[in-house]
Formats: C-alpha cells, structure tokens, sequence
C-alpha cells in the first residue's frame, strides 16, 4: 500500500498542477515560468545526487576506491537513453516553434504533451527505483527516504503540468477540460515507469545500484538539455536562478530530513 501509494504521488502533482486551467484564464507570466522552470531543476538535481547517485555508490561500498563504477555506468547510460529518446520521439517544447525528433504530421497539442512526458520518463524511473530499493530491504534507501523522493517530485510536477495545460487552452482551441486531460495524461506515464522499473530490480536485483545512477543520469539531461536553457532565455534569467536555489534546498532538506 505504501508503495502504490508513493508512486501515485508524483502523477498526483502533475494533475493538480493541470487543474489550474480551470482557475486561470491565461498562461503563467514569462517570469513565473522561469521560476518554475528552475525550480523543477533544482528538485531534479538535488534529487539526482542525494536520492540516487549517492545511495548508489553506498550500496557497492565493499568495492572500495571502485565503488564510483555501478554510478558512472549508470549515469551514462541514463544520459545515453535520453538522448536516445529525444532523437527518436517527435515533440515541441513549449515557446519553440520548431520541433524536435523526426519528422511526424502530429498535431501541436500532441507534441508539447511528448515533450512533457519525455521529462517524466526519468522521474518515474527515479521513484520507482528508490521504491525497489525499500522493498529488496536495502538499509541505504528508507520509506522515508522514498516518499521524500515522491514528495520532491510532485512539488515540481505542479508547474509542469500547469505549463502544459494553459498554453494548450490559451491557444483557443482547446477546451478546459480537454487542456486538463492532455496536461494530466502527460505525468501517466511517470506511476508506470515507475511500475516497470521495481519490476526489473525485483527480477535482477544486483543492478539496483545502476538503476539509480541511471535515472540520474536521465534527469539531469533533462535539466541541462532543456530546463536549464529555457529557463535562461531573455532577460530576467536571475529570476530561473533563485528558483533553483529554493527548488535545490527543499529537495536537499525533504531527502536529509526525512531520509
């Protein structure tokens, strides 16, 4: 139960973030995007550093001065894997006019909300894996620890599935409701990457430790490939910054205090 309810709460953050379609009328300002905007990457790499990448390198301790191995395979490969993704799955980010990936007649709507879920992809990954490492009994991952995850990405969940569902109803084409569901249907896929990832590390447990890098390495492309950048467009980037700072602390106060 405790489980099933931990990965439900970052999809939880998503939706409540999509449901600020119906309070408001426009999209956020440009400089409460980029707060947000680094907001989310402050929460990513905090979360990749004390949630994943340093249990990793705990739980292999006994390999001494080598102990950084399971992490930088990981890591690469989980940086690898995105790249992967963002050449091979068509998507817009938003405030891009051109897109990304191969060709596709997709519609608009359809590609921001792929943009959208390509970041969720790791952050599933992420907390499905602190999730696998509780249940396998690992002493270096807490329940506490996982829900602090769980918690750290929901709280960053909530602008992106707001910066999805506005600027779709702001179009003018889309109703409410349907901005709502795109908005809410682009954080599904975070419980069932999540899902699959506890299933892989039941299965083979001793690749636990390059699950989490690996999902570490996922969200900080994220972070630098897009969330960083965008966030530092124009004029005002120092706005993105101190939305980094409080995203970084929070995350880094929620995994110590409750790890």
């Amino acid at each position: 139960m405790n489980t099933f309810l931990g990965l439900l709460i970052p999809f939880a953050g998503t939706t409540l973030g999509a449901a600020c379609v119906f309070f408001l009328k426009n999209e956020l300002k440009p400089l409460v995007q980029k707060a947000l905007l680094g907001f989310a990457a402050g929460v990513m790499v905090a979360a990749s550093v004390w949630s994943l990448l340093i249990p990793s390198m705990d739980m292999v301790s006994d390999m001494g001065r080598f102990a950084f191995v399971p992490a930088v395979v990981g890591f690469l490969l989980g940086i690898g894997f995105l790249l992967l993704m963002d050449q091979l799955i068509p998507h817009l980010h938003n405030a891009h006019a051109k897109p990304e990936g191969p060709k596709a007649k997709l519609k608009k709507t359809t590609m921001l909300v792929l943009a959208v879920t390509l970041h969720n992809i790791p952050e599933g990954m992420a907390v499905g894996v602190v999730f696998a490492g509780v249940l396998s009994g690992n002493s270096k991952i807490t329940l506490a620890g996982a829900f602090a995850l769980s918690i750290g990405i929901a709280i960053q969940n909530f602008p992106e599935g707001a910066i999805i569902s506005l600027p779709l109803r702001s179009e003018g084409k889309i109703s409410r409701t349907k901005s709502f569901i795109y908005g809410t249907l682009s954080g599904i896929v975070e419980p069932i990457g999540a899902y699959i990832t506890i299933i892989l590390a039941s299965v083979i447990e001793p690749i636990l430790p390059y699950l989490l890098s690996f999902a570490a390495g996922a969200m900080i492309y994220v972070v630098v490939e897009e969330l960083i950048p965008e966030s530092a467009e124009g004029e005002h980037s120092n706005i993105a910054t101190i939305g980094f700072a409080i995203g970084f602390v929070i995350m880094m106060v929620l995994d110590v205090a409750l790890g």
